[in-house]
């Protein structure tokens, strides 16, 4: 197994930091290194035909991006989402985000603790494994370190995106911006102190552990103390984060204090927060220095030295100097520029209009040179015997036979109810002209052509069939654009053919 690549914050390189996660009863790892960030599950544009470990596409501050279910990747069911379910964002040229059931802690073991050859051995099914280890506690177990890589590329296909261009011609697909910059963005691991969001870099904490069991309390020491405790055949100092930034003691413990073990003034501390919130990925442009009317009234001792604006202003997180944690004093006894721009997108070329229409909660768009009319689904359709279940039949249009093909049936959706105000899009290719029934139409939607972004290469039909994504963050939509050739298979555009010619035969 090879070794990971950017060592531990104390710069062991004996040592290797793993996120540890769960699905289902089982505990899984991936290398840190590995692991962009951590969010929530985010609602998701599902992706018709796609294969069943895509959960959908979600927009991640503007970017589009794929979510997968590891339970899925595993073989198992897919369940719901619980309120400790979450989506680790994986590192890479095209970053995927995995969903779990739960996020269990930053840990840190030793390299030769990493048993690589009978972890191979003990994998389940589904499972594809670098290796195992065991994880101390209060309740030891092993993590089996997964090779998501393998499994992700066993499920659907990923690639590196281009950057934006301009599109060949109407519905085109349109090469989107190379992968940001990581100069661009800083990860933070953020915690909650007394009903306020704190971050620390993430390349300054060793490991985040749970509240210790075990803390021998010291004598006529300050509040902010609250003792040592054993970690790591030695004893871990531990600092009560209340009282280094002033905040009351807690009045009662709610168990979900986590430990926060970093390396100041050259001593390893563990800093003890109320509960850890996540991992997140910060753009630097939206970090800003502690306004100095602040910090001169602090004496320059603040121990925040910016704050991060997350979520469009309305979540403020305050980014802790772990130097400044602790007074002058405190750190001689414990032993001791300028952001990069984010890339800026190219200039807007030509606008392109799409028809939009919804299917569930899921918005698809088509291009409007394609859809000749859209009408409301007619109370009378014909039945055509033998007909294959996506064609629901067929009406006439103004003294043309037009077969009608029903959507939701079409991308294996429930039947909707009758009568419930479904619209037909009629539209033609080269070849035919069909109406699609759609649950409704959204409108016309015209955009930049550069703000179109390919969708991610997925396995299946659903390659060809959904071909870019039109990402309205300010509006939280994603429109999936469809190919209009691709609406049916071949075997059913046959079916089509044979039956247009049926009912040419049949006109007198």
């Amino acid at each position: 197994m090879p070794e990971a690549g950017p060592r531990p914050a104390g710069g062991d390189a004996s040592l290797r930091r793993f996120l540890t996660f769960r699905s289902g009863t089982d505990l899984y790892a991936l290398p840190a290194e590995e692991v962009l960030e951590i969010i929530h599950v985010p609602p998701v544009a599902h992706v018709p035909q796609a294969t069943k470990s895509l959960m959908g596409l979600a927009n991640l501050r503007g970017d589009v991006l794929p979510v997968a279910s590891l339970a899925s990747l595993l073989g198992r069911g897919r369940a719901d989402a619980a309120p400790t379910s979450r989506a680790i964002v994986l590192a890479g040229a095209s970053p995927v985000a995995l969903a779990v059931d739960a996020v269990e802690a930053l840990v840190t073991v030793e390299a030769r603790q990493v048993e690589t050859r009978q972890s191979k051995l003990a994998a389940g099914p589904g499972e594809r494994l670098h290796g195992a280890f065991k994880v101390e506690g209060r309740q030891a177990a092993i993590a089996k370190v997964l090779d998501i890589q393998f499994m992700l590329a066993a499920a659907f296909v990923a690639r590196s995106r281009p950057r934006r261009g301009p599109a060949s011609g109407p519905g085109a697909p349109v090469a989107s911006p190379a992968p940001e910059d990581a100069g661009s963005r800083q990860q933070l691991v953020t915690f909650d102190v007394a009903g306020q969001e704190f971050a620390l870099a993430l390349d300054a904490v060793e490991e985040i552990v749970p509240g210790a069991e075990r803390v021998t309390a010291i004598p006529h020491s300050e509040a902010l103390i609250r003792g040592v405790t054993p970690y790591r055949d030695t004893l871990l100092p531990l600092f009560s984060l209340r009282g280094l930034l002033g905040f009351a003691p807690a009045t009662e413990a709610a168990g979900r204090e986590k430990i926060i073990v970093s390396t100041i003034g050259g001593v390893l501390v563990g800093l003890v927060a109320d509960r850890m919130r996540s991992i997140i990925a910060a753009d630097r442009e939206l970090v800003e220095p502690l306004p100095p009317v602040l910090a001169a009234r602090m004496g320059g001792e603040s121990r925040v030295h910016s704050i991060y604006r997350a979520d469009d202003g309305s979540r403020l997180v305050s980014i802790l100097a772990p130097d400044r944690l602790f007074q002058e004093d405190v750190m001689q006894r414990l032993g001791g520029g300028d952001r990069p721009a984010a890339p800026a997108r190219e200039a807007a070329g030509q606008e392109l209009e799409f028809v939009v229409f919804r299917l569930g909660e899921d918005e698809f768009g088509l291009p409007i040179d394609v859809v000749d009319e859209i009408a409301r689904v007619p109370d009378r359709i014909t039945r055509v015997p033998k007909a294959p279940k996506f064609l629901e039949g067929v009406i006439n249009l103004r003294g043309d036979v037009l077969p009608l093909v029903d959507q939701r049936r079409r991308f294996d959706m429930p039947k909707l109810a009758a009568g419930a105000g479904r619209h037909v899009v009629v539209v033609r290719t080269e070849r035919h002209r069909a109406g699609l029934i759609v649950d409704s139409v959204s409108g016309v939607l015209r955009v930049a052509a550069d703000t179109i972004e390919p969708a991610p290469d997925l396995t299946g039909e659903a390659t060809r069939l959904v071909h870019s994504v039109v990402n309205l963050e300010a509006a939280g939509r994603l429109v999936l654009l469809l190919d209009p050739a691709e609406l049916l298979s071949r075997s059913e555009r046959s079916l089509l053919d044979a039956f247009a010619s049926k009912t040419k035969r049949a006109d007198p």
